[in-house]
């Protein structure tokens, strides 16, 4: 009798211990790293700290930021792809880097439909399209005009051959017909510099980083992108406001996790998305830096991601792109 009474006290005692390991090591129990595909002090490194403050506040466990540059998000991407699935390693990514790179750069190594668990959408930010103030020009509609009438006369800059802000303009040629010469810089900044000077006529500009310079008085903005009008900018159309039917072309930032993320770890994140997107003080820091919040789950995330793959594929094979190494 005493035998059988210490084997059952061992036993529950063993068990008792499993069920204290398994809650000791429930996700997370350690800092989780949080990848960056862009420099630290930029617009995506700005809302991804911003984001993970919450972010950690919802696991109640650290979010360490962790900036992998280069290739337009791609070391990052590759980073997340090689990494262990365990809810350690995710991915605060932006959208160029699975629509727009993998059309860009014959190197980029990704499969949309393998690599990644897709956890959700975060915000949407527009572009908004700033021309230099001294222009005879007040309104798409004039830009578009002018360009008509005086072929080649108008230039944009971008961030880039093949950046989003570059397709922003090469989408709005291409509904609208015009010529108009493209200006490729090393950033936005200096591209932005060269629109208030007037060394350039315009450029599209992510609205966090175009609102300075539009409440400076330093440039004149003629029209975001998104479907919407942005809160931060509400006197500025849409791109369909000002004229042109079916433009209506956002960027984002989503969560994603190496392809094999548990289910529970992938629900417990898409819960705290969803935490976080009703949390007044995340609208408002949002707001204030010119996005838009717009969670949405895994299965509609990667929808987008398809959407806006073929949308650009289209884009840069008529904008006669060609990939670089």
């Amino acid at each position: 009798m005493l035998v059988k009474k210490l084997l059952v006290a061992a036993t529950t005692l063993t068990a008792l211990s499993a069920s204290m390991s398994a809650f000791a090591a429930e996700w997370p129990d350690r800092p989780v790293k949080l990848l960056v595909g862009y420099a630290a002090g930029g617009p995506v490194d700005t809302a991804a700290r911003s984001f993970a403050k919450f972010l950690s506040d919802e696991l109640k466990q650290s979010v360490v930021i962790e900036n992998k540059t280069g290739a337009s998000g791609m070391i990052a991407a590759e980073n997340v792809i090689r990494a262990k699935p365990d809810g350690y390693t995710l991915y605060f990514i932006a959208s160029p880097t699975p629509t727009i790179t993998p059309h860009i750069q014959k190197s980029a190594n990704i499969n949309l439909d393998k690599d990644f668990t897709y956890i959700g959408n975060i915000v949407d930010y527009t572009n908004v399209l700033v021309a230099n103030k001294d222009l005879p020009i007040k309104s798409v509609k004039e830009l578009v005009e002018y360009a008509k009438a005086n072929p080649n006369a108008i230039s944009f800059g971008s961030a880039g051959i093949g950046s989003s802000n570059q397709l922003s303009a090469e989408l709005m040629k291409q509904k609208t017909g015009t010529e108009m010469l493209h200006v490729p810089y090393r950033g936005n900044a200096p591209a932005m510099v060269d629109v208030i000077s007037g060394k350039i006529s315009f450029m599209f500009d992510i609205s966090g980083t175009a609102i300075s310079y539009i409440n400076g008085d330093k440039v004149r903005p003629l029209a975001v992108t998104s479907a919407t009008r942005n809160k931060a900018l509400p006197d500025v159309p849409t791109m369909i406001e000002a004229g042109i039917e079916d433009y209506a072309v956002t960027g984002w930032y989503a969560l994603v996790g190496p392809a094999g993320l548990p289910e529970n770890i992938t629900k417990r994140l898409e819960v705290a998305l969803q935490n976080i997107d009703q949390n007044p003080e995340f609208d408002k820091l949002m707001e204030t830096g010119g996005y838009t919040r717009t969670f949405s789950n895994g299965t509609d995330l990667k929808a987008k991601v398809d959407r806006e793959y073929k949308l650009w594929e289209a884009v840069i094979e008529k904008a006669g792109i060609k990939p670089n190494q």
